[in-house]
């Protein structure tokens, strides 16, 4: 097959932007601290010659390219920068050289493939409208994408509608899936405070209110909610994530205060509502049957993220264009994970899209967020090719075939 020039630029500047992938993943940053990567960002597409904006949301940065054919059509393609707080395990030559931080999550190849795009579409404009590339901080539960909306993301940068691509390990190497509707979780956390008289665990039990009989009713009624309040079709999770009381130092005293908290996914308003009403209404019920006492609180996080039928068309047709109909799986299973991305879908339509990370022979893969995950650098050049396509298709030209 005759290679585009599109194809030959990729082939040019693969190792370049590896590079780049690779000095991103081994300065991590935690979120809203990106410091060190905005200004890599922010640098990279001020040399190809985009009009930047740095400081949106606290560490964000925003590129506009303007097609050179006349168009009012306004695009956004996000990408996040942030890391997580591990210990990298993976013995990468490019390793974390900040303690704590590692890009487990492939933001680091997520901001790569857009810094690719960027200087492509850069170099050749060809296309109608406005291309809008936001790079976003603080993805893993600081609230970037609040941080920039409440910034004026989309008053300083209107948008028609927006764009979001995530890595999955497990799926073919630069495979591609989405779906309609629901495609990730709202994500809650919730806390129990139980109070009670504690005492002597073995000489004077019946003198206390014993608060772990209130916590062990209180866990087995959670899956009740699950179970007996929402509706056999629609979907929630409720998780204990830690339980902390008393000391292993005194094990023969009952503890007058336990702290039991986790999380809670859902995808429908109305269910993410009953969860929230249900714990605190558990929590009080049980508590009241020990005679102690329970305080709840309920913290809300990322949106379910809810593609939109128009945008998945596009997206579909991108990811098809890049890699071939045959590799792209336009209705996926939806999952109960969340992105911070879904903030900024609550405002404009938009398509979250998953591009496979790569799967071993024998089907394993280290997974999101564990110490030995690292970002596929092959599927950078698919990665670039699909945001190029979604410009072509939104704003009405083929890109791909650009003349030499």
């Amino acid at each position: 097959m005759t290679k585009t020039r599109f194809d030959i630029w990729l082939d040019q500047h693969h190792a370049e932007f590896t590079a780049i992938r690779r000095d991103i993943h081994a300065h991590p940053e935690l979120g809203l601290e990106e410091h060190r990567t905005a200004a890599l960002v922010a640098g990279k597409l001020r040399e190809w010659g985009v009009e930047v904006t740095e400081g949106v949301g606290g560490t964000g940065v925003v590129g506009v390219i303007r097609g050179r054919r006349p168009g009012q059509g306004a695009i956004g393609l996000r990408a996040d920068m942030d890391a997580l707080a591990l210990i990298e395990e993976t013995g990468l030559p490019y390793a974390s050289q900040n303690p704590g931080r590692m890009h487990a999550c492939g933001h680091d190849g997520h901001t790569t493939m857009l810094l690719g795009a960027a200087r492509y579409l850069a170099e050749n404009p060809d296309f109608a409208g406005s291309v809008n590339l936001i790079f976003q901080p603080a993805e893993e539960g600081r609230g970037g994408a609040l941080a920039m909306l409440k910034d004026g993301l989309f008053a300083r940068f209107p948008c028609d509608a927006i764009y979001g691509l995530h890595n999955s390990p497990g799926m073919p190497a630069s495979s591609f899936g989405t779906c309609n509707g629901p495609m990730l979780a709202a994500a809650d956390s919730w806390q129990v405070i139980f109070r009670g008289v504690g005492g002597h665990g073995g000489s004077q039990p019946h003198l206390s209110t014993d608060i772990t009989y209130a916590q062990a009713h209180f866990v087995l009624g959670l899956q009740g909610i699950i179970g007996r309040n929402v509706a056999p079709l629609d979907t929630a999770v409720i998780s204990v994530g830690y339980v902390h009381a008393g000391s292993a130092e005194a094990s023969n005293v009952i503890p007058a205060e336990l702290v039991i908290g986790g999380t809670a996914r859902t995808y429908a308003p109305e269910i993410r509502d009953l969860v929230e009403r249900r714990i605190a209404e558990l929590a009080a019920a049980t508590a009241q049957a020990w005679g102690c006492t329970a305080e709840t609180s309920y913290r809300r996080g990322p949106s379910a993220l809810r593609n939109q039928p128009d945008q998945v068309a596009v997206a579909v047709a991108a990811a098809s264009a890049s890699v071939g109909a045959d590799n792209v799986n336009g209705a996926i299973r939806p999952g109960t994970g969340a992105e911070d991305f879904a903030e900024m879908m609550q405002i404009k339509p938009g398509a979250f899209m998953r591009i496979g990370n790569g799967v071993e022979a024998d089907g394993s893969f280290k997974g999101l967020h564990t110490p030995l995950f690292d970002f596929n650098d092959e599927i950078i050049p698919d990665g670039i090719r699909y945001w190029v396509n979604i410009v072509g298709e939104e704003l009405g030209e083929d890109l791909r075939a650009a003349a030499a």
